[in-house]
């Protein structure tokens, strides 16, 4: 059993730390938006602050919504910094399971190894279906002895765990990630947009395609969301662009062109001044459908 400190509580964040207790762990929470009652009745201990929650935990993860949140919460009044005291007996890792810039994330890590303790990148793929089911990829930025110390934390919420490299990697990672989800959403619904318009029942398309080359999650998942209308998060519109934000302003500082990112984010954008700020990411379709004037259309028999 680990002494686990767990900080935000959301889509992701809640059931990630279900597990972690199934497991037989004890859990510190703490979430801006409240514990979950359910949490604490499962065995888990909610605290006031994230310096609380670090005082009392030997590996504090947090799940975070952008870049900002994650330092204010590691390092604003009553942070978690405040509550790793500098010492020889106990040295506490930090593992932050958002996703933010790679950039911030190494300066992140420099902050707390000052301290005299470790550091963990360990963003995530699979939404709030994979989070529910324990079955995330996780993408981890960490030196390899403390990678060994951490990957049986996360195996609990996750069915693929992979060391990257040194802290940083597991960010860059999941950019990557962000880069071939988002443009692989925005073709499912030109696909699907396609054959509604020219008359084709587009689940017919989406079950001949899942027999296919063109076969994939995102198919599977956000097709059925587009072709139902279904547009409650999963993963929030706001939340996909803020990490192509990140992967244009990395790129840009790389001197790499991801003119289909770019696109797919002027689309998030388009959404967003829509009001689709909260829509799941495979909402993008609406966009689409305006510009199309039509919208997707299932033909049940």
């Amino acid at each position: 059993m680990a002494r686990i400190g767990f900080i935000g509580l959301g889509i992701m964040g809640k059931p990630m730390a279900g597990h972690l207790i199934g497991a037989g762990h004890l859990l510190f929470l703490h979430s801006r938006s409240g514990v979950p009652p359910e949490l604490v009745s499962a065995g888990g201990k909610a605290l006031p602050s994230p310096q609380e929650v670090a005082r009392h935990a030997k590996v504090i993860i947090t799940m975070l919504p952008d870049t900002p949140d994650v330092e204010n919460v590691l390092f604003g009044e009553h942070g978690v910094a405040h509550g790793l005291q500098p010492s020889e007996d106990e040295r506490k890792i930090v593992v932050d399971m958002s996703s933010i810039s790679p950039l911030a994330t190494r300066e992140f890590a420099e902050r707390i190894n000052a301290l005299g303790h470790d550091y963990v990148d360990a963003p995530v793929s699979g939404g709030d279906i994979g989070a529910q089911n324990a079955a995330l990829t996780i993408m981890v930025g960490a030196t390899a002895a403390v990678f060994d110390q951490v990957k049986p934390i996360l195996e609990s919420m996750g069915k693929s765990v992979t060391h990257i490299g040194d802290v940083g990697a597991g960010q860059v990672c999941k950019v990557a990630n962000q880069i071939v989800v988002s443009s692989a959403i925005e073709a499912v619904g030109e696909a699907l947009l396609f054959a509604s318009k020219a008359g084709i029942d587009p689940e017919k398309v989406r079950q001949a395609l899942m027999g296919g080359f063109a076969a994939s999650r995102v198919l599977e998942v956000h097709g059925q969301r587009m072709i139902q209308r279904r547009f409650e998060p999963g993963f929030r519109i706001e939340l996909h662009q803020k990490d192509l934000n990140i992967a244009l302003a990395s790129a840009a500082e790389l001197g790499v062109s991801l003119p289909n990112t770019a696109t797919v984010r002027e689309l998030f954008s388009a959404c967003l001044a829509h009001g689709g700020a909260k829509w799941d990411n495979s909402a993008i379709v609406k966009m689409l459908e305006k510009l199309a004037n039509h919208e997707i259309r299932h033909h049940p028999e």
